[in-house]
């Protein structure tokens, strides 16, 4: 099967919007239960629905989406899934069952599309057989689950997606087709749009309390923070992974988008999500102390964000320990420094004012920029330039 590569679809960006509000919902039901278990319970929906929209953004990065038969599959599964976000609020609760249905359709709808996928490919077709197994069970022990209550509920979750994640191990990436630009550009762009819910809880958290000085400085240093989210994901890190994943072939390209990609660009988007937590509580109460939880959420998730561009780097490092004897110069000791520095800040953030912390996790997220910029220009400006050459 040839490689398709071209630019995402309108159809596919029409399918995110739909992700879009499943990441609202998520936001929305951990801020209206802020305790551990609500974060927890908000975190395993994150989870299950992020392998669904990676599944489907490996299905379009195979097939041609604008395709009849295809549009149609991809469009039932927008329908199934924003039955998937409007249950999320009460995915552990009321809307437990419905959750579970609707998360099962979309499951096996793209299975059956990839099916359809493989048809003239055999090696597809078996690395679709050995994912479905997982792809179809998960799903159908999340409904199960619905049935359940309370910590039986929740550790079905937990197993199912366990189950469902290492599901993707079966085959070490045999048969797996990727096309790198728009593997990297959809993923791209999903992060954007987790980023845009970051900016979203602004405008909420603003809602409904007098537009102060605080309140306002308060969503300024918001949009800062999230700037530099976005700055230190699109300036270089994107460019470079997109290189290598393109200078990559056959089990090693297939190895590297899903671990670089479906894998680590989970915690990536969990930290953000987190944080929108954190800044919608923030602008609510900009000159009290947050609760606990929100508090650890402001920290605690951009901590996660950086966490996860690190472990992002180790596997570049061993993909390129694999392939040939170079190494990434860009993205060293800055964001492991930036991480540290968010854990320890995190006892003042339980204390001081929100507004204070907000620009005490805004002026880390800063520095790390200015590092970037100094220590790595060069090898910036080498990376950027083969870019545009490309």
């Amino acid at each position: 099967m040839p490689v398709r590569e071209q630019r995402v679809t309108p159809l596919e960006l029409f399918f995110d919007l739909v992700f879009v509000y499943a990441i609202t919902q998520v936001t929305l039901s951990m801020s209206n239960d802020p305790s551990w278990a609500g974060v927890a319970r908000g975190l395993l929906v994150l989870a299950a629905v992020w392998w669904a929209w990676t599944g489907y953004a490996w299905l379009t990065n195979t097939l041609e989406p604008e395709q009849g038969a295809v549009r149609a599959g991809v469009l039932a599964a927008m329908a199934a899934m924003l039955v998937v976000a409007l249950a999320v609020p009460g995915a552990f609760a009321g809307d437990a069952v419905l959750f579970g249905v609707a998360y099962l359709v979309v499951r096996v709808l793209h299975v059956v599309l990839y099916a359809l996928a493989g048809k003239k490919d055999p090696d597809l077709l078996g690395a679709v057989l050995r994912l479905t197994p997982s792809a179809t069970l998960a799903p159908a022990i999340i409904l199960g689950a619905g049935f359940a209550d309370g910590a039986t509920q929740a550790t079905l979750w937990a197993l199912a997606l366990a189950g469902d994640y290492l599901g993707a191990l079966v085959g070490r990436g045999q048969g797996w087709r990727v096309s790198p630009a728009h593997f990297a550009e959809r993923h791209g762009l999903i992060v954007l749009i987790a980023l845009g819910e970051s900016i979203v809880a602004i405008g909420v958290g603003a809602a409904g309390v007098p537009l102060t000085a605080g309140v306002v400085s308060a969503a300024i240093l918001g949009m800062v923070v999230v700037a530099a989210l976005w700055w230190a994901y699109f300036d270089v890190y994107a460019v470079l992974a997109e290189q290598l994943l393109s200078r990559a072939s056959g089990t090693n390209r297939a190895l590297l988008a899903r671990d670089y990609y479906s894998y680590l660009h989970l915690p990536m988007v969990a930290g953000i999500v987190l944080f929108a937590l954190g800044l919608k509580k923030t602008l609510e109460h900009v000159d009290d102390p947050l609760a606990t939880l929100p508090a650890l959420a402001l920290s605690g998730g951009l901590c996660l964000y950086f966490l996860a561009h690190l472990a992002m780097r180790i596997r570049l490092v061993h993909h390129l320990r694999r392939t040939t004897s170079e190494r990434p110069g860009w993205i060293g000791p800055g964001r492991l420094a930036t991480a540290l520095a968010l854990l320890v800040v995190t006892p003042l953030v339980l204390e001081l004012p929100a507004l204070a912390s907000l620009l005490l996790v805004a002026a880390i997220c800063c520095a790390l920029i200015a590092w970037d910029l100094v220590h790595y220009r060069e090898h910036r400006t080498v990376v950027r330039q083969q870019a545009r050459a490309s």
